[in-house]
């Protein structure tokens, strides 16, 4: 069949087509589990029986294999889930030329049971359904080559900034409610790149509605915190002597389970990218409309309008500067040369949030 994303089949929802072999992997563990869930409830609904197992170290897939082969009086057809943990055969991602050989220090029924696996895949016609998701950025190399040619596979990457508000448009009609003007860029600036507290907001938001009701901005007014704010607001909080506070609210991000690499690489890098782009393109006398549709966005998006009024704040040359700050940090977070990334954290956000540096 195809390569789908994940976005493309949660925006999909009942009229996703579907195969019978079905294999999910990608960067973004939470995407992976949120496909992996629609695509088996799908199933369910379609009247199929479930089974689950899982798949890790050095084991095989004879499990799941035999689970396919034999038949089942009380469970004619079957959607079989496969679970495919990081450590399975030592725990490294398979390369792109990885051809499913049983890598070093490995024993042969692991990669015995990956071939094998792949010929399930390649075999399978319906009306069952097999489902392997892989804990990884990637399925080995011989799982997608099968999958693609006969099959759907469905990438997990991390979402761009102009798709957020897509997701969270998705996700309600997942739980059967619409958006009203203002929402989805409401969820996602109160948010940011965090799609499980999108999808709570909104499943919580579900519990007292009925079925199809569209929710407006009030219906999103309980008191409740961004886990990471917009850089412009901390740099407000800071410029009018408020650092204690903007810090304060970093911490309370950090004691909520937020990674400090995840906030740097998921939060903070893209609103430093909205700004240096609105920046270079104010320094070229476009307007705001030409900004916010080049951040693929609206003009009244807060996303759009904070990127802006930032760009407007720091200026080009002070932003760059940031710029290179947040990549070194990013590299150094990556090559484990920081320990304490929290304080490394705060010690870049001061040094962008001080007064004396901007212009």
């Amino acid at each position: 069949m195809a390569v789908e994303t994940a976005l493309s089949i949660v925006r999909a929802g009942e009229r996703a087509t579907l195969a019978p072999a079905i294999v999910i992997s990608g960067p973004h563990a939470f995407l992976r589990e949120y496909v992996f869930d629609t695509v088996r409830r799908r199933l369910l609904r379609q009247g199929m029986k479930y089974r689950a197992f899982q798949v890790g170290g050095a084991e095989g897939f004879d499990a799941v294999l035999a689970e396919l082969r034999e038949a089942d009086l009380f469970a004619p057809v079957r959607a079989v889930g496969c679970r495919v943990l990081r450590s399975h055969r030592g725990g490294a991602d398979q390369s792109d030329d990885d051809d499913g050989a049983p890598a070093g220090g490995s024993r042969s029924g692991a990669g015995g049971g990956e071939a094998a696996l792949a010929d399930a895949l390649a075999a399978l016609r319906g009306p069952g359904a097999l489902i392997v998701i892989y804990e990884r950025d990637s399925a080995p190399a011989r799982i997608r080559r099968v999958v693609e040619q006969g099959g759907l596979a469905i990438n997990c990457p991390r979402p761009y900034d102009n798709q957020l508000t897509q997701f969270a448009e998705a996700f309600a009609r997942a739980e059967d409610l619409r958006l009203g003007p203002g929402v989805a860029e409401l969820l996602v600036a109160r948010h940011a790149g965090d799609l499980t507290a999108i999808v709570n907001a909104l499943a919580k938001a579900a519990i007292h509605r009925e079925p199809g009701a569209t929710l407006g901005p009030a219906d999103l007014s309980e008191p409740t915190a961004a886990k990471i704010p917009d850089l412009f607001d901390l740099a407000e909080a800071v410029s009018n002597g408020r650092a204690a506070v903007a810090l304060a609210v970093l911490g309370r991000a950090i004691a909520a389970g937020r990674d400090p690499f995840e906030l740097l690489a998921v939060e903070i890098a893209p609103v430093m990218r909205r700004m240096m782009l609105a920046a270079s393109m104010a320094a070229e006398k476009r307007s705001a409309p030409q900004i916010a549709a080049a951040l693929g966005m609206s003009p009244s998006s807060p996303l759009a309008m904070r990127a802006i009024e930032g760009a407007r704040r720091f200026g080009m040359a002070r932003l760059a500067q940031a710029y290179r700050g947040v990549s070194e940090l990013d590299a150094d977070f990556k090559n484990g040369r920081i320990r304490e990334r929290e304080e490394a954290l705060a010690g870049m956000l001061l040094e962008l949030m001080s007064p004396q540096a901007r212009p």
